[in-house]
């Protein structure tokens, strides 16, 4: 039996979901029989509000600064039966929406007790307390408090976005840097050619940025030597970055203090492009969006949702034309289960449950590892304390484990329910965010698609979105092979600025 710290405990925090918003899915989880998608729960409950003419909705506004979102909301009426419903799946769906665009301010218009129960939510003592406290640091204004104001209709902005073009062409001499939770790697290309390419583990949880600057400028000046000069810098990274590269919220600097990462690590990539390079064109997007971009341009076509399953689940999303949305598409804060019992979150601090950080990342493996009956380290097995913090170490060696155990014919059969598992998570988590997202293809990268129970993933998440949603477009997926890991998303991040 794993021994329990604090850790451990509140990650068993429980929650409540309305009854409405609890739907059973066609295709079930078989280690998550409670599994409740808040996809489903959204459309039963739009049903029920229209088989109900619920007059009144509520309507928001969350404003950027390059941009607005906009929604509208059927609600039922104060004290009926569902108003509950009414006002969680209200917090559920702006919660996705903040991680998907950001925003500075929340502007309610409807039913003055659903306003003023949203604003509530959205406080510093709300349940979206992590979202009220995040935002502005997201939205490159730390000191200035996220604001929710309950307004007339007139006072709400139309939707606006600012769509970002992005360099196709990696031509000339260019270097390029991934800065991922484990390692950093740094690439130079000449002419859409890897010349040299280099991984470099370093510590993420080092809490002094001079220590990150050294080890990517050190990292990068030897890839600077394999070009005769360098015309432009393209790099990734975990976390929101800014139209003009500024790390705003990148989860590479976890343990930096707030008042350190606002002097020395917002401006890192523009202060460590110049250290190498001088005054060169620089480019800097997520992670998430690198991997649609490369895909876009392996695949000939647009409309690309990049999904890494990894140490989390990073996200980007590629138009028609092969184009970033503007958005910071940092899905792996959106909630994806309604289940009241759904395994909390480490870094929204445990305030949620549901997030797909613990269904699209290694994590949706290893806190089953339990009901496998393979054999794992005590302290790999959730919920013991070192499996309950954003650490990774533990979960990536447990999850080695267990593809060890699927590549052994003889324990095969006990790992193939966990793979179908996160297949059914990642169905429902697609038909989830295609509301959001043209999407036609979806780029799947990352350890825990790798080998035979990816293959079982892939072929469950289309069974669910067969079974249970005929009516979308049918999504082809696309892994990563080794070329597009090597290569294909080097030369995408080294293509990412535009040459003057």
């Amino acid at each position: 039996m794993a021994s329990e710290g604090p850790a451990a405990k509140k990650a068993k925090v429980a929650t409540s979901t309305p009854k409405l918003l609890l739907a059973r899915p066609k295709v079930a989880a078989p280690l998550d029989p409670n599994f409740a998608p808040l996809v489903l729960g959204k459309r039963q409950y739009l049903a029920a509000a229209k088989d109900a003419s619920c007059a009144e909705k509520l309507e928001w506004a969350l404003l950027r600064d390059d941009g607005c979102a906009r929604y509208s909301l059927p609600v039922f009426p104060e004290g009926s039966e569902h108003a509950e419903a009414s006002s969680a799946l209200a917090c559920f769906l702006l919660q996705e929406m903040l991680w998907q665009r950001s925003a500075s301010e929340l502007r309610l218009v409807g039913p003055a007790w659903i306003c003023n129960a949203v604003k509530a939510a959205f406080s510093d003592s709300g349940a979206h307390k992590w979202e009220v406290k995040i935002m502005p640091s997201v939205c490159g204004t730390p000191d200035k408090a996220f604001q929710v104001n309950i307004v007339s209709s007139s006072e709400l902005p139309e939707e606006k976005n600012m769509p970002q073009e992005t360099g196709k062409s990696a031509k000339g001499c260019r270097l390029a840097f991934d800065l991922g939770k484990s390692d950093l790697k740094t690439v130079a290309v000449k002419d859409d050619e890897v010349l040299y390419s280099k991984e470099t583990e370093w510590d993420v949880t080092n809490p002094d940025p001079e220590y990150h600057i050294g080890m990517i400028v050190t990292a990068m000046k030897l890839a600077k030597e394999k070009l005769p000069h360098v015309d432009a810098i393209g790099g990734s990274a975990t976390g929101p970055i800014s139209a003009n590269n500024e790390a705003r919220f990148c989860d590479c600097f976890p343990n930096v203090p707030p008042d350190v990462y606002k002097a020395k690590v917002v401006n890192v990539f523009a202060r460590i492009a110049k250290e190498v390079a001088g005054d060169v064109p620089l480019k800097v997007v997520n992670d998430g969006e690198v991997t649609a971009i490369a895909a876009y341009q392996k695949i000939k076509q647009g409309n690309v949702f990049g999904l890494s399953m990894g140490s989390s689940a990073g996200a980007g999303y590629a138009d028609a034309d092969g184009n970033l949305n503007g958005w910071i598409n940092e899905m792996c804060h959106t909630k994806l289960d309604l289940n009241p019992e759904a395994h909390a979150d480490p870094w929204s601090e445990f305030t949620h449950t549901g997030l797909a950080h613990m269904y699209l990342g290694q994590r949706a493996c290893t806190k089953f590892v339990s009901k496998l009956g393979i054999d794992v380290p005590e302290h790999m097995v959730y919920p013991h304390p070192n499996m309950c913090t954003v650490r990774h170490e533990d979960h990536a060696n447990c999850l080695k484990l267990i593809q060890k155990a699927m590549a052994d014919p003889a324990q095969e059969a006990k790992v193939t329910p966990l793979y179908e598992t996160v297949g059914v998570y990642l169905g429902y988590a697609l038909a989830q965010w295609a509301e959001s997202y043209k999407i036609d293809h979806v780029m799947i990268l990352g350890r825990v698609s790798k080998g035979k129970g990816g293959d079982i993933m892939l072929a469950t998440a289309q069974k669910v979105l067969q079974t249970d949603f005929p009516e979308l477009p049918k999504i082809k997926f696309h892994t990563a092979d080794d070329h597009f890991k090597a290569v294909g998303q080097c030369i995408a991040a080294a293509a990412l600025p535009p040459l003057n």
